[in-house]
């Protein structure tokens, strides 16, 4: 059953280290995840698509692994709630890679970042004051997300910090969105990803009605 949690051992013969076959030592169930539905089921999978893709094979991140676990709660719940879950586990994959910039000054200028301005998370530029405030991010938000992530990255209760964060993120979803889907798409090296596609034509075979299936 997908994202139930599961405790795993496994282990390299001795002077096999190169190999990429393991031997299986043990499996654990982990507990019952939340129930997930729907749409819960897509997300839940690009969660699974971006760390796959955007971490490096055997790299360990278990505060990232907890912060996933947070986020798969969140998925049956309310759409709001689901969504700030959804945009939190992306700030923190991208900080966690190194690739976020910081929040509370812009990249080049190293300005701090004003609370009645507009900024944008550029991928050549890092966080620059806005030209445009089509989809830009106002200041306040970008400090209250500076400071989410920097207590994030200072807690002890995990859970606590992840929810401290999506709270800073529900303040204004869909810039937050826009700017954090172009930072993943460059990142990805422009790469479409496949659970996206198929929520999209999942999303088109359904409204196309039974009578063009």
């Amino acid at each position: 059953m997908p994202f139930q949690r599961i405790a795993v051992q496994f282990a390299r013969s001795r002077g096999d280290e190169g190999s990429e076959v393991r031997t299986l030592r043990s499996a654990e169930w982990g507990g019952e995840a939340a129930p997930m539905h729907g749409a819960a089921w897509f997300a839940g999978f690009y969660l699974n698509e971006l760390l796959l893709r955007l971490l490096a094979r055997d790299d360990a991140h278990p505060r990232l692994f907890d912060a996933y676990a947070a986020a798969l709660a969140c998925l049956g719940d309310s759409e709001p709630r689901s969504e700030s879950a959804l945009r939190a586990f992306e700030l923190l994959l991208l900080q966690q890679t190194g690739v976020l910039p910081e929040l509370h000054r812009t990249t080049l200028t190293q300005s701090s970042v004003q609370a009645d301005r507009r900024y944008v998370l550029r991928s050549d530029q890092g966080l620059a004051e806005a030209a445009s405030a089509d989809t830009a991010l106002g200041g306040a938000h970008c400090l209250a997300l500076a400071a989410a992530l920097q207590a994030w990255s200072n807690a002890a209760d995990d859970g606590q910090a992840f929810a401290s964060l999506q709270h800073a993120c529900a303040s204004d979803l869909p810039p937050l969105k826009a700017q954090l889907r172009a930072q993943l798409h460059y990142h990805l090296g422009g790469a479409t990803l496949r659970t996206r596609q198929v929520m999209i034509d999942s999303q088109r075979l359904f409204e196309a009605g039974p009578s063009k299936r």
